[in-house]
């Protein structure tokens, strides 16, 4: 099947090709007819299948055809994000670029200059989140009650957001009559009511059972120690072909300092989480994008459909409170048929929150084990017994020359003592009394310290995890990592 087949307009066909895409994806092939036909749809689908061109590609048809009124957007588009906002606009620019719409993006942390510009002006399109769009519908500079579409995107994260409150006050002042389409990676009860009572008979699409992870990220679970946690992650970052990684947190400080001790120790990497503002947030991503930076740490404000392609691996640093967090993040990896690698560390107090997320996922996430790695680790104990069978193997060897000719040589006889005699007694009477000086201050200990350490031979110091012997080309020449020991009880 092709895009040709799903019934789009020759002009987004032309834009779709031009964007390289040839061959929808499952939701696509499903929700972009259904779209078309003016149906309301609830799609379930794991993150990465495609959701946001499967409501963009027949919204852009759509709305071809109208006209554009002052304050009153034609189509509404809500997402949790400033981010994924900003994504799906870039979206609305790729594909449309062949037709006359106009579209305004309403998020937080900037200006509200051009956005009210951009509404008194008209527009075909509005995406938005909801803080924003609350913000000026208080202050009546937008008006809903022209709108002849909604769509409600990652409507599960809105509601971990607490947003579900004014997404029901939104769709109370939008028309009865109206298309309405909700996308959601799971669907737990609160999202199912919500759509029940907004949606006028959807049809429901499903490409993937609920909470699913993609098959081609490849899961593990590290059972390690709180304090073992960064150089775990440092060792993995340098040994497991990391080409670009997403790092999660759940804390914003965690972030923070995490970030500035990956860049203390040379690896080139960005933080992105609530407390920074727009603009820098979207600088941060365009240089991972560009290759500036190839690690992000971040907290789950970029766990939520974020598309940044050739993602290789993606490392929860903190096991995620929320299940359905672990889904989104691991999705971040593995999109558009490429390969990744997703590791969660896991302490001990994060037992019950790895057990819920396996329960969502119906799969038991696989340890993180020896088979796994992929260098070549040395064994410690497999090194030692086979330096203690060389040394077996080796002829003794006599006594080196200098033990012989300390044995060979003749002993020295001590010599004997004598009695002090009256000479001894008479020399130390004729010596003069030395007067007594004034007592000198007590030395630095510090300084002495470093003086007697100066006067000492020095001795070369034998490292405790370096190799006895030079191990050949291609093969791990470090220290065994610990972690690939630690158990959980």
């Amino acid at each position: 099947m092709t895009f040709a087949d799903l019934g789009l307009s020759p002009e987004l066909l032309k834009a779709v090709d031009d964007a390289g895409y040839t061959e929808p994806t499952a939701i696509q092939a499903e929700a972009i007819p259904a779209v078309l036909m003016m149906k309301d749809i609830i799609g379930i689908a794991q993150t990465g299948t495609g959701k946001t061109a499967s409501f963009v590609l027949p919204m852009i048809d759509v709305m071809a055809s109208g006209r554009r009124r002052a304050l009153m957007p034609r189509s509404l588009i809500l997402e949790p994000t400033r981010e994924l906002a900003a994504q799906v606009a870039e979206n609305f620019e790729k594909y449309g670029k062949n037709h006359d719409l106009k579209m305004a993006l309403l998020i937080g942390g900037v200006q509200m200059g051009d956005q009210l510009k951009a509404l008194n002006e008209g527009v075909d399109v509005l995406i938005a989140t909801p803080g924003r769009l609350m913000d000026l519908f208080e202050r009546g500079k937008i008006l809903l009650n022209g709108c002849e579409l909604l769509v409600i995107d990652e409507a599960d994260r809105m509601l971990d957001m607490g947003f579900i409150p004014d997404i029901e006050f939104v769709c109370s002042k939008l028309p009865e009559t109206r298309q309405t389409m909700l996308f959601s990676a799971t669907m737990p009860p609160p999202i199912a009511k919500l759509a029940k009572t907004f949606l006028s008979n959807p049809k429901r699409i499903e490409t993937a059972r609920a909470a699913t992870t993609n098959k081609d990220i490849t899961a593990f679970k590290v059972n390690v120690e709180q304090r073992a946690k960064l150089s775990t992650l440092q060792w993995l970052l340098r040994n497991d072909h990391v080409e670009t990684a997403i790092v999660f947190s759940n804390k914003k400080t965690t972030v923070r300092e995490l970030n500035k001790k990956l860049q203390q120790d040379g690896f080139r990497s960005g933080e992105i989480h609530g407390d920074i503002d727009q603009n820098t947030r979207q600088k941060e991503l365009e240089r991972f994008k560009s290759g500036d930076i190839n690690i992000l740490v971040a907290s789950d404000v970029a766990a939520r459909g974020l598309d940044i392609k050739g993602v290789s691996h993606v490392f929860n640093y903190d096991t995620p409170w929320h299940p359905d967090d672990y889904v989104h993040r691991i999705g971040r990896t593995g999109r558009a048929g490429a390969k990744g690698r997703a590791f969660t560390f896991v302490t001990k107090s994060d037992s019950e929150a790895i057990d819920n997320v396996e329960k969502l996922t119906g799969n038991k996430i696989d340890v993180f084990g020896k088979d796994d790695v992929r260098v070549e680790i040395a064994d410690p104990a497999s090194k030692q017994s086979s330096d203690d069978n060389a040394s077996e193997d080796k002829p003794k060897r006599s006594r080196s020359r200098k033990d012989a000719s300390k044995k060979d040589a003749p002993k020295k006889e001590a010599p004997a003592k004598r009695a002090p005699s009256q000479d001894d007694h008479e020399e130390r009477s004729e010596k003069p009394k030395r007067e007594r000086q004034p007592r000198k201050p007590k030395a630095n200990h510090a300084q002495s310290d470093i003086a007697k350490s100066d006067e000492r031979p020095k001795r070369a110091h034998r490292r405790r995890d370096e190799d006895d012997e030079p191990v050949a080309a291609g093969e791990w020449n470090g220290p065994k990592p610990g972690f690939l020991d630690v158990g959980l009880d």
